[in-house]
């Protein structure tokens, strides 16, 4: 049993299960959490039976550290492996008033977004929960979790390899991992899951766990929605936006926030801002305008830099609150849509893409 897999109420389960008193969850969580300590000999406060037991019974394992690359920017990607060839890519994001860590949630991913470096590997297998909260176990170690009395990381967003709601069961225990005080002990806007619109999972997410919601959205109409995400098809725009409506009716959920990658000549005429406007307007929003980030054998190109002021600018006239994502970490492939990792891809559609583009030379 690797204890990262397991939640709070999950691992009061297991001290129960094993004939110990409930309360140990809560000195390991501290340890482990609060401590860095994953050596069961190294937690003072079990006793020395309890201590042996564990390491015959359990392990505490986060992932492995493959490399680590820094950017001009001072952006940190690191690739982290978990054994038979799959590796997934975490990134964090440094700033002056905050620290933001994307996190993945899958090696690769099944939906096939067209614009995406993730979707273009293809889909190997779902990430357990202490492959995902092991994540941010080892960035904060690497990083240095306080420094100065300073929290290093002081957001977490699931917006790396993946669609987190198709992950769901091993996602939850993670989300609550960052919100639980023995934890990493975020609050609920410091913790971001974004999903490409998948209805029911929302709804799901809504009932179980306070955290913020951010949307891929890309387009305003299903037609062009349905080429950049094919997920469209199954649960067109109107669908998705009721699910966004339910989720902020619940008052400790202000607001969502909207994803749109601005593509060259594709997405980003002033007809599709003022159509965003309005189809906005209905749900308490925030939108956030990402230039396209290129990757080898896409046929995109990011919009002008003037497209994106003018698109920025009719948006916010209409009344939504929109801003420009600054590129982060493009000079190591740790932009949005531009992770990769290593994915032994059981869909094939990486090995068609190749076999594609060598057609077309």
């Amino acid at each position: 049993m690797n204890l990262f897999d397991l939640d709070h109420a999950g691992l009061r389960e297991f001290f129960a299960s094993i004939g110990e008193k409930p309360f140990r969850a809560e000195q390991v969580l501290k340890w482990v959490y609060h401590h860095g300590q994953t050596d069961f000999e190294g937690m003072t406060n079990l006793s020395a039976d309890l201590r042996a037991r564990l390491g015959e019974i359990a392990v505490l394992e986060p992932p492995r550290v493959l490399s680590e690359q820094t950017s001009r920017d001072g952006t940190v990607k690191w690739l982290m492996g978990f054994g038979g060839g799959n590796a997934i890519e975490t990134v964090y994001i440094p700033e002056p008033n905050r620290g933001t860590l994307c996190i993945s949630s899958q090696v690769g991913c099944a939906l096939n977004c067209t614009f995406c470096s993730t979707g273009a590997q293809g889909f190997s297998r779902n990430l357990t929960t202490g492959e995902i909260i092991g994540q941010v176990w080892q960035a904060a170690r690497a990083l240095g979790h306080e420094r100065n009395g300073r929290r290093r990381i002081t957001n977490v967003v699931l917006m790396g390899m993946g669609e987190p709601l198709l992950n769901f069961d091993a996602v939850l225990p993670a989300l609550s991992l960052l919100r639980d005080d023995l934890g990493f002990g975020l609050a609920a806007r410091r913790v971001t899951l974004s999903t490409a619109g998948l209805v029911p999972g929302i709804d799901r997410l809504r009932d179980a766990i306070d955290v913020a919601l951010a949307v891929s959205l890309h387009a305003p109409e299903d037609d062009l929605r349905e080429q950049l995400v094919p997920l469209n098809r199954k649960y067109p725009i109107a669908e998705l936006m009721a699910a966004c409506q339910r989720y902020v009716s619940d008052k400790h959920k202000r607001s969502v926030t909207f994803e749109y990658t601005l593509i060259d000549g594709m997405n980003d005429h002033p007809e599709h801002a003022r159509k965003l406007v309005k189809l906005l307007r209905r749900v308490p929003s925030k939108l956030n305008l990402i230039p396209f980030n290129p990757f080898p054998g896409t046929r995109f190109r990011c919009s002008p830099p003037e497209r994106i002021r003018a698109f920025q600018e009719i948006v916010m006239a209409g009344g939504l609150i929109a801003t420009v994502r600054k590129t982060r970490g493009d000079d190591i492939d740790a932009a949005c849509g531009q992770l990769a990792g290593r994915v032994l891809d059981r869909t094939r559609r990486s090995e068609r893409l190749r076999a594609a583009a060598g057609s077309a030379q």
